[in-house]
This record gives C-alpha cells, sequence and structure tokens, in this order.
C-alpha cells in the first residue's frame, strides 16, 4: 500500500532550484561556460542552461539532461540534488 504524500508545489520550487544552483556551482568550479554546458549535452544553444540558472520562465532539467550533465562535467549525479 503507497502512502499518500502531501507535498506543497514549493517544496518543488525549491527541489528545482537546488539542483539548478548545484549544476551552476559545479559548472563554475570546473570553468565549464554555459555554452559549453548546453552544447556537450545536444543542446544548439545557450538559452536553455541559462534560464534555468535564472531560474526563469519555470524552466528546470529533467533527468536525461542531469545524467548527461553528470557524464559532462564528471560528477556523481546525486551531487545535484545535494
Amino acid at each position: 500500500m503507497l502512502l499518500h504524500l502531501d507535498i506543497d508545489e514549493q517544496e518543488i520550487v525549491e527541489l528545482h532550484k537546488t539542483i539548478a544552483e548545484n549544476v551552476k556551482r559545479i559548472r563554475k568550479n570546473k570553468k565549464v561556460s554555459q555554452t559549453d554546458l548546453a552544447l556537450s549535452i545536444g543542446h544548439k544553444s545557450v538559452s536553455m542552461v541559462s534560464k534555468i540558472e535564472a531560474g526563469l520562465e519555470n524552466k528546470h532539467y529533467n533527468i536525461e539532461q542531469l545524467y548527461k550533465i553528470s557524464k559532462a562535467l564528471n560528477v556523481d549525479l546525486a551531487e545535484f540534488f545535494k
């Protein structure tokens, strides 16, 4: 039997914000530009990465993008959730 979870929308917003901040921090620590990161995960422009990092348009990474980013930055996927 599954439990009913009482998770409000703000928790999800905060989760996406934490992930975006961690990706940005790790990207900057590794001296990787937004453009290089976007290209390395198969995007033709930087707009997706820049919008996510800026918290614009309710954009966020999906699990496939996070997996590709973890490989591109050579970090464990779990690092983005801490």
